[in-house]
């Protein structure tokens, strides 16, 4: 249950804190002084979106904070446990707000974004709005209500996830077959290029040895006739400069000995001679190994040029070709195999049509029996709101052939009859404004049908607005008997409401050096008769209204003391 809320500069608020109890809590005040910031905050803190304007003026953020009491078999400790954000004590929700509209959150001081906060808020309160009634005229609304009874088993869930996979496999249908005639021109052209390159037999290392032997092949004449020409004056001729060099070592030979100086020139002498000879054998061996061959030198520079176009074409290197041909086998066949996708996709789709609209109308039993069950509880509600007589009937359309939904192949509508023997009729055509705020109020009771934790608390938010008189007073013990169940705060201007609570609160608004600040006082004993009579009587409180007050909230006591 929420057991404590912490409010710091937001809206005209500067610093507040309460303690909330167990069983029904009521909010009360004039209009206008700031209930309604109390569950601003509160929602803040579960998830709801922010924007700067909630930051109190003159001050650089607001910081909000609620805690909530969990029951040790509580299923929050798992989704916490889950979550990583699991700690002992209150389960602390908490959202700052920074003047530019930035805001943080934060699970048991732990940073947490703001679908984990609403997540958890979903499991630890269940709000009912100021305007509830007006919202149960839209279908959408209608059937939320119903499921929140008939989900049994995850048929809803279930229903939701094979949506959600139509959905998928559907998109990638329309990807693979939106453009059938471009894929096949691209398939075509792929088709072409891949054989026109496959066809060369292309490797880098042969690209590489080509280009090579085409050099070598066009210079070859050139080469002959330059080998020829080094050789010939160092090595062929008699007069070569290996003979002299031959006859220059043979004489220092001779003189061996003689001179130590002359040995290092023998020696140089007799290298030189060995390194000529060596350069000249391989320079013959390189010269001898060229041929002219005018055919083979044409298939290459025919080659090349056809591998220089084919670069050209697909814009890289000629290097480049076989990487090139690689990324291009590669989508070809991707785009072959696209037909054998869309087939498996056509017969996965066709599955979970199957396999959906079995679930859909799994979920519509569930929802049409619910109906029933729900048409009870709600009758005997309003029963004792004093409209004996009225009838809700809920009707649950299943269409086979509709088309698939994230909520199934229903059309849920709720018809009403004020009347015994009237027509069932829409809400908005049959119900006065009246009787839709009991009809709102009594499916908001309903719809808590006892299945959540005892410690998930109910927040009704002026749930009561549009009721007076002996129904108010009923309207406060159905609000008393989900306090014997959940822990419940309610905002009301109806003292036969404010008196069924077992705490009160009054929000008061007060102005200090032209600031306005709200203030919340927990009210006990004299204080609360007080605030009850305001409530009966307004500004100008009688004895009679004192008296009244008095009597009204003793009941409230009693019936609690009779049902503890």
């Amino acid at each position: 249950m929420l057991s404590h809320i912490d409010i710091r500069d937001f809206a005209i608020v500067d610093q507040l804190e309460l303690d909330f109890g167990a069983g029904m809590n009521v909010l009360t005040g004039e209009t206008g002084a700031g209930k309604s910031i109390l569950l601003d905050a509160l929602g803040l803190c579960l998830g709801d979106r922010a924007d700067s304007g909630t930051v109190r003026p003159g001050a650089k953020r607001a910081d909000l904070s609620v805690s909530f009491r969990l029951a040790p078999d509580s299923p929050v400790h798992d989704w916490l446990a889950e979550h990583d954000l699991d700690e002992d004590g209150d389960c602390i929700l908490r959202r700052t707000i920074q003047e530019s509209g930035r805001t943080r959150g934060y699970i048991n001081g732990r940073p947490a974004p703001l679908n984990l906060l609403k997540a958890l808020g979903e499991q630890l309160v269940d709000i009912h709005g100021q305007h509830a009634h007006q919202l149960l005229l839209r279908r959408h609304v209608q059937r939320r209500i119903l499921d929140e009874h008939a989900d049994e088993g995850g048929a809803l869930e279930r229903v939701r996830s094979l949506h959600q996979q139509l959905r998928a496999v559907d998109e990638e249908l329309r990807a693979l077959e939106g453009d059938r005639e471009s894929h096949e021109d691209r398939l075509a052209l792929l088709r072409y290029q891949v054989d026109e390159l496959a066809a060369l037999e292309l490797t880098v290392e042969g690209i590489e040895a080509l280009e090579q032997e085409q050099k070598r092949l066009a210079n070859a004449g050139a080469l002959i006739q330059m080998a020829q020409q080094i050789l010939d004056p160092l090595y062929d001729d008699e007069q070569s400069a290996q003979a002299a060099l031959g006859r220059a070592s043979r004489e220092l030979d001779g003189h061996a000995g003689l001179d130590p100086a002359l040995d290092e020139a023998r020696e140089l002498f007799g290298n030189a001679l060995v390194q000529l000879e060596e350069g000249c054998d391989a320079l013959r061996r390189f010269a001898d190994n060229l041929e002219l061959d005018p055919e083979r030198l044409a298939w290459a520079e025919e080659r090349l040029g056809q591998l220089s176009d084919l670069a050209r074409k697909h814009r890289c290197r000629p290097e480049a070709l076989p990487e090139r041909l690689e990324a291009l086998q590669a989508e070809l066949a991707e785009l072959e195999g696209a037909g054998e996708r869309v087939q498996a996709l056509r017969e996965q789709r066709a599955a979970l049509h199957r396999d959906y609209r079995e679930a859909a109308a799994t979920l519509s039993e569930q929802r049409q029996a619910h109906a029933r069950a729900l048409e009870q509880r709600v009758a005997g509600l309003l029963e004792e709101l004093s409209m004996g007589g009225a009838e809700l009937q809920i009707q649950v359309a299943f269409d086979a052939e509709a088309e698939p939904t994230p909520h199934g192949l229903d059309q849920v509508e709720f018809l009403v009859r004020t009347n015994p023997g009237q027509a069932f009729g829409p809400l908005a055509k049959v119900a006065s404004g009246g009787e839709l705020s009991r009809l709102g109020l009594a499916l908001q009771v309903a719809s808590t049908k006892g299945t959540g934790a005892p410690t998930l608390t109910l927040v009704f938010d002026e749930a009561d607005s549009g009721i007076g008189g002996a129904v108010a007073e009923v309207v406060g013990r159905l609000l008393a008997s989900l306090g014997q169940r959940y822990q419940v705060l309610c905002i009301t201007h109806l003292p036969q409401v404010a008196a069924q609570a077992g705490c009160h609160f009054q929000v008061s608004k007060h102005s200090e050096r032209d600031r306005t600040r709200t203030r919340v006082t927990p009210l006990t004993g004299e204080q609360r008769i007080q605030e009850v009579a305001r409530m009966l009587g307004g500004v100008e409180i009688s004895d009679n209204t004192l008296a009244s007050a008095r009597e009204m909230l003793e009941r409230g006591a009693g019936r609690r003391r009779e049902t503890a």
